[in-house]
């Protein structure tokens, strides 16, 4: 591990887990592009970020506020770039789908966290999973719990739940992963980004979910992964379609991920039929605007665009495991240069003019 990324992965991680700030300072430079939205991939991106700017010169600034809210800042022009855990496409009217474009940019995974007295080592089943957050299992000794864990001292306890309270992509990764695995929750709640929550707490952002996991004795909770793991909390191991009991791992991650992926990256790995792939995985990804002129903004701003998210698919990779995410898979490497080879500024493409006008700036 380098030392400029061990700077985000141990220090600057512990001081960021326990914080529900997540603005960006503005930067004043000329060179400059914003983003907002998930906080599920915020680590990897604000480290990444750290990285390119050291490179290229170029600030990216980014705020962790959820998924909902990058989206509606893009769809403001208030941002260049969007983050979000769901593919957003499938709720977008055909018109603006087509003015949009997206790829993915790395994996993850939401852990089912707690916080138990002498940290036991848990398996939990799909169906018991459902029924905590739905509030019919609402004891830490319940027998279906207990069924799973033969020779764990469960406390008599109540199950304290918690849950994002603002519109999240990790929340819509945990109830789509929910719907495909509990006919109830599919017809009481659904998969959404903004729940009806049945039972439970909630905290803002994964940061805030963790922060509030910690502090509550018997309380369970979804995380995109690091946020358990900066927290030095314990994750349970899920059975999947296989009948494996998972654990959430780079591995076990990145083995959710089939071997064709459709043309434009919406693919859902939530429930793989992987059979040692953890069965609440996902990709995150990044959307923009397909043509880049728009509100006055200039070629060179939706050059860098472009060519920050080339690098991101391809130089920027190598970083994700280093702070516990999954590098993005050729086949999704390769349909995401596709798609960034149709964004184009007065309909031109792009990254065919950074190609031909500066080749080694293009592919950096």
């Amino acid at each position: 591990m380098t030392g400029k990324l061990r700077h985000f992965v141990f220090p600057w991680a512990a001081l960021f887990l326990w914080t529900a700030a997540f603005a960006i300072p503005a930067y004043c430079g000329p060179a400059q592009l914003r983003g907002a939205g998930a906080t599920f991939p915020l680590p990897f991106y604000t480290a990444i970020f750290d990285v390119y700017r050291t490179q290229s010169g170029v600030e990216v600034a980014y705020e962790g506020v959820g998924s909902s809210g990058g989206v509606r800042k893009l769809l403001d022009r208030s941002v260049d770039f969007a983050a979000s855990d769901a593919f957003v496409g499938r709720t977008w009217t055909k018109e603006v789908r087509s003015r949009v474009l997206q790829i993915p940019t790395c994996l993850g995974g939401v852990a089912l966290a707690y916080n138990l007295a002498g940290n036991p080592a848990l398996r939990l089943d799909p169906d018991v999973i459902s029924d905590i957050f739905l509030g019919r299992i609402t004891m830490w000794d319940d027998p279906r719990i207990a069924t799973a864990n033969p020779g764990v001292a469960l406390p008599s306890a109540p199950i304290r739940v918690v849950h994002r309270q603002e519109g999240s992509g990790t929340t819509f990764i945990f109830s789509e992963y929910l719907t495909k695995v509990s006919p109830e929750w599919r017809e009481r709640v659904g998969a959404g980004q903004s729940l009806r929550w049945p039972v439970g707490q909630g905290a803002k952002a994964n940061a805030g979910v963790a922060g509030l996991l910690r502090q509550t004795p018997n309380a369970i909770g979804y995380v995109e992964l690091i946020y358990a793991l900066g927290n030095g909390m314990t994750t349970a191991a899920i059975r999947n379609r296989s009948g494996r009991y998972v654990l959430p791992t780079t591995t076990s991650i990145g083995l959710a991920v089939p071997e064709t992926i459709p043309d434009d990256t919406d693919v859902s790995l939530t429930d793989t039929p992987a059979a040692g792939g953890y069965p609440i995985s996902s990709f995150t990804w990044l959307a923009f605007f397909r043509e880049q002129n728009y509100e006055g903004r200039s070629r060179q701003r939706a050059d860098e665009l472009v060519r920050l998210l080339w690098w991101m698919i391809h130089d920027g990779q190598k970083h994700a495991l280093q702070l516990r995410y999954v590098p993005l898979p050729h086949v999704a490497v390769k349909k995401s240069e596709r798609i960034l080879e149709s964004a184009t500024f007065d309909g031109q493409p792009l990254l065919k003019g950074l190609r031909e006008g500066a080749p080694e700036r293009a592919a950096r």
